[in-house]
């Protein structure tokens, strides 16, 4: 069989089956459901690089292979899904042509960024054995953060306020993907705390659904 198979791209395939769920449910309008497959596929990717470290013995190939699958993953997970979700939400349907630009603008800066970290991280993993610490602009992991927040949010604002304010939200996000600016990479600690973040919000959406079912 071609491509690497070892436990070091085990949450890589996690996440990108994840989004492939939250996919349909967002389809089938089950937002909730859906923005839980994000963060979800978010946690996964925050931890796949630090699994893939732990194998010392890595050839080259491998090393090469977890960049390129690593991106790949990510364009699903992190630039198509969150496209789909906010699409399936509203943005961009019907007369919506700037929310269609934005989602569109969204999509390729995205995609920009993953082909830039790969020959970037190719080149510094040629140099160094040293983990990164920085990033160049944001990682395109991020969204896995900002969308759940804002859907969380969402009920605390009028339908097409909340629909201003998600365009420029995927707007910004996409621009700050492309920016060049130095984006210090988050701690163990740090990405503890985003984890309760997003299990926070997601408790309050399960909350806010249960309740409607008790209804």
């Amino acid at each position: 069989m071609i491509g690497v198979w070892d436990y070091t791209v085990i949450l890589t395939y996690l996440s990108a089956c994840t989004s492939f769920f939250g996919m349909a449910f967002a389809i089938n309008n089950h937002f909730n459901t859906a923005i839980v497959c994000l963060a979800i596929s978010g946690l996964l990717d925050m931890f796949d690089g630090k699994v893939a470290r732990k194998k010392k013995d890595r050839s080259e190939e491998a090393k090469k292979f977890g960049i390129q699958i690593d991106s790949l993953c990510d364009v699903i997970c992190f630039g198509v899904f969150p496209i789909v979700i906010c699409y399936c939400i509203g943005i961009g349907k019907g007369k919506d042509i700037v929310g269609l630009i934005f989602l569109f603008f969204y999509g390729i800066a995205g995609i920009v960024r993953l082909a830039y970290f790969n020959v970037k991280e190719e080149m510094r993993q040629k140099e160094t054995n040293d983990n990164r610490k920085y990033y160049q602009g944001l990682p395109i992991t991020s969204i896995s953060v900002v969308l759940p927040i804002i859907y969380v949010l969402s009920p605390f604002f009028p339908r097409e306020v909340f629909f201003v304010i998600l365009r420029f939200i995927m707007l910004a996000v996409g621009v700050l993907f492309i920016t060049d600016f130095k984006f210090k990479k988050p701690s163990n600690a740090q990405i503890a705390i985003l984890v309760l973040i997003v299990v926070f919000a997601l408790m309050i959406m399960f909350t806010s659904q249960w309740l409607k079912w008790k209804r």
